[in-house]
C-alpha cells in the first residue's frame, strides 16, 4: 500500500545540479520524517538528509551540508532533494526514505526507516 517512488537521477558534470523527487503514496505524506540516504557500489548505505514533520528541523551529513538542500509539497505529497556542486565522490543510488515516528528526532540509520523508494542513479562525471 505505501510506495515511495523517485525520479530525476541522471548524469551530470562535476559542479552542476541535480533535483530528485520523492512522490508518497498510501501514507499520510505531511506526519512522516523524510529522508534520503545515499549507497555507492561497494559501499554502505550512507545517510544524506532527513526533515522532520513535528518541527520541520533538517537534519544533513557533513558531507553535504551547504550544498544539498531539502523541500516539500504538501500538495503534491513529494519531497525533494536539490543538489548543487556536485562532486565525483556523490555518484551513489539515491534512495527516499519515510519514518513513523512521533518524535523530534530520529536516528541517522536506514534501520530507522520503515519505507523506501526504489533507488535513482546519481553519476557525476570528472
Amino acid at each position: 500500500q505505501v510506495q515511495l517512488v523517485e525520479s530525476g537521477g541522471g548524469l551530470v558534470q562535476a559542479g552542476g545540479s541535480l533535483r530528485l523527487s520523492c512522490a508518497a503514496f498510501g501514507l499520510t505524506f505531511s506526519r512522516f520524517n523524510m529522508g534520503w540516504f545515499r549507497q555507492a557500489p561497494g559501499k554502505e548505505r550512507e545517510f544524506v538528509v532527513v526533515i522532520m514533520w513535528r518541527r520541520g528541523g533538517t537534519h544533513f551529513a557533513d558531507s553535504v551540508k551547504g550544498r544539498f538542500t531539502i523541500s516539500t509539497d504538501n500538495a503534491k505529497n513529494t519531497v525533494y532533494l536539490q543538489m548543487n556542486s556536485l562532486k565525483p565522490e556523490d555518484t551513489a543510488v539515491y534512495y527516499c526514505a519515510a519514518n513513523s515516528g512521533w518524535g523530534t528526532v530520529v536516528a541517522q540509520t536506514p534501520s530507522a526507516f520503515d519505507y523506501w523508494g526504489q533507488g535513482t542513479q546519481v553519476t557525476v562525471s570528472s
